[in-house]
């Protein structure tokens, strides 16, 4: 079943932070398996041939988690 896995960065939209090892925190856009591109924030290696854990989001669910942070206070 792993052979069918594939992905696509299509859009890359930020860096959102870089660790020691050089992986990266990224928000960008990726076709997984052949799929339409939908927004992932996760770790990636330097070379983006290996990722950490992270989450897909829809447009939709990138517009309700924009919603939600702009409710939060950072005094």
């Amino acid at each position: 079943m792993a052979e069918d896995f594939s992905f696509q960065i299509t859009e890359s939209i930020g860096v959102i932070s870089t660790s020691k090892t050089g992986w990266t925190t990224e928000l960008n856009k990726v076709s997984w398996s052949g799929r339409p591109a939908k927004f992932d924030l996760r770790g990636w290696s330097p070379d983006h041939q290996k990722m950490g854990k992270g989450i897909t989001l829809s447009d939709e669910e990138l517009k309700n988690l924009k919603n939600v942070i702009n409710t939060i206070s950072l005094d």
